[in-house]
């Protein structure tokens, strides 16, 4: 889970410094193909054929959908914000989710657990601070993410009981990339620059390898035990910021991370800790 951070957190990096000087469309389109190309080579010889079974095609269009348009706001916003404060605003993605378990998935959870998710919330505006017009309708990018990935993260959750992971994950990147390709022509620009397309070829191949060892941290260990490790991202994301562009957050947008993150592992030990006692339980 840490080494997934740090690759997605390069992969952030890598694209704010890239769509300063290349289109969004390219940057995309180069980006998801060698992450499809690479994601390909490792996942066709394990699996085969069956790769190519799924037996939901709509829901899965739905979740490349998703991935397709939290990727565009992810990037439009690292554009606009820093890095640290972005990743940290996206990060109360497993809060969200837990509500919309609740409120869509009908499943139960600690009244506690409430206040955690109102904890990750008042982070989030301690680094957006919305008496600030700095950041205008860019800061509204982030949240967007996070809506959008929260949804990506629950349909992924729901499809794990028709498809496997290798499947899913090979159709929603396809799906991502035939879609840039078909919207590259209206943003090609030539390049002469070796720097900008080998740091489009970083993107895709950091976008493979933090999917495959996110995948392959899932099948080690719990949801509940890797949740904490996920904030690592957090801590990734600040490193990045401050070595690539000289940018070090504020004392309010340190305080909103340390309150999202601390709601987050607070949410994961008593996710944790119930798990546990319903299992005694049941014995």
């Amino acid at each position: 889970m840490l080494m997934a951070g740090l690759c997605f957190s390069i992969l952030d990096t890598t694209a704010k410094y890239v769509v300063a000087s290349v289109t969004l469309v390219m940057m995309l389109s180069i980006r998801f193909l060698v992450q499809a190309l690479v994601s390909t080579l490792v996942l066709l010889p394990l699996h085969g054929r069956a790769l190519l079974r799924i037996s939901q095609p709509r829901l899965q269009l739905l979740r490349g959908a998703l991935l397709a348009a939290s990727t565009v706001m992810a990037v439009s916003g690292l554009k606009l914000m820093p890095i640290g404060e972005f990743t940290a605003i996206v990060m109360v993605t497993p809060m969200l989710v837990t509500v919309l378990a609740v409120t869509v998935l009908k499943q139960g959870i600690a009244p506690i657990q409430w206040l955690f998710v109102t904890g990750g919330l008042f982070g989030t505006l301690m680094i957006i601070k919305p008496s600030e017009q700095s950041l205008g309708w860019g800061a509204l990018l982030p949240i967007g993410c996070l809506l959008s990935n929260s949804l990506f993260q629950l349909l992924t959750s729901c499809l794990r009981r028709y498809d496997s992971a290798a499947s899913t994950h090979f159709c929603s990147v396809w799906f991502c990339a035939v879609l840039a390709a078909i919207a590259l022509p209206m943003g090609w620009q030539a390049l002469d620059s070796y720097r900008l397309w080998g740091l489009m070829l970083l993107m895709g191949l950091m976008g493979a390898a933090g999917h495959f060892v996110l995948t392959q941290a899932y099948q080690h260990a719990p949801t509940v035990v890797l949740m904490p490790f996920m904030y690592g991202h957090i801590g990734f994301a600040v490193l990045g910021g401050w070595l690539v562009f000289d940018h070090i957050p504020d004392q309010w947008a340190f305080l909103g991370m340390l309150v999202i993150a601390a709601s987050g592992m607070a949410s994961a030990w008593l996710t944790a800790r119930i798990s546990v006692q319903a299992k005694e339980v049941q014995v």
